[in-house]
């Protein structure tokens, strides 16, 4: 598994992890726009095969976590755990010293996850994310 920073010949297949794996998947344009603005992403690759990414901004002395997906048929595989690292490392490397993100509250697998990074709960984001119903999400952070 390599991790390397995405680029824009990235974007069709992020988006298309994106649209598998996220309820509420950014679109192609939004995904193009966040690298075109300075945010940092990150792909992970098996074989030339991108079947990961994490995009994240900085803004020190905090970072922000955007989002994060891992293609459906490479979960459980440590992959989150290796992007979700690396980013934690580039962030320390620019002097941020806490790191934040919003996730579904009804997320209990990708909450177990962060809380095994040692983010912390700290705030109900009422109707943050789209839909029928909107659905709240879950403000954590972590010092670091």
């Amino acid at each position: 598994m390599a991790i390397s920073l995405m680029n824009m010949e990235h974007l069709e297949a992020i988006n298309q992890i994106d649209i598998r794996t996220n309820i509420s998947p950014w679109s192609k344009d939004n995904l193009q726009s966040s690298l075109e603005v300075g945010h940092h992403g990150l792909v992970s690759t098996k074989d030339k095969t991108i079947t990961g990414f994490i995009i994240f901004s900085p803004m020190p002395p905090e970072c922000h976590i955007l989002t994060i997906a891992i293609d459906t048929k490479f979960q459980r595989s440590g992959i989150g755990t290796l992007l979700l690292n690396k980013a934690i490392d580039q962030s320390k490397a620019m002097k941020i010293k806490k790191i934040f993100l919003e996730v579904r509250l009804s997320n209990e697998t990708a909450i177990n996850f962060y809380n095994s990074f040692g983010f912390i709960k700290d705030a109900i984001r009422d109707k943050y994310y789209p839909g029928n119903p909107r659905e709240d999400a879950l403000l954590m952070s972590l010092s670091i």
